[in-house]
């Protein structure tokens, strides 16, 4: 039995950024920011590209912005291309299916004179 499922919680690395398919399907993509192992004194943050389509990009597009908390279900997918000069790249994305928004990032307080 195969199973493929992500879980990722995070922070926007990003404003989303929506647009359509040729045939009006709305697609959206971003990165979040995760927290990844502490060794040490040192710490990794790991930075995933995201991708949601339909309503849901929308929304995205709508609501969500730099710096917020997310919470994003999906499935990993491999895109694999071939460059102009020939080289083979590729690129592991999760593919969403669903986004929970979560607390805003703070603004900045103005300082007083």
């Amino acid at each position: 039995m195969a199973c493929n499922v992500v879980i990722l919680q995070g922070r926007l690395t990003r404003d989303p950024e929506v647009r359509y398919t040729t045939n009006g399907t709305p697609v959206s993509g971003f990165t979040v920011a995760v927290d990844g192992y502490k060794k040490g004194d040192e710490a990794r943050t790991e930075f995933i590209d995201v991708t949601v389509f339909g309503k849901q990009a929308e929304t995205a597009g709508q609501y969500l912005t730099k710096g917020q908390e997310v919470l994003v279900t999906g499935r990993l997918q491999l895109q694999r291309w071939e460059t102009q000069d020939g080289s083979r790249r590729s690129k592991l994305q999760v593919i969403a299916n669903r986004i929970s928004f979560g607390a805003k990032p703070r603004q900045a307080q103005p300082q007083a004179a």
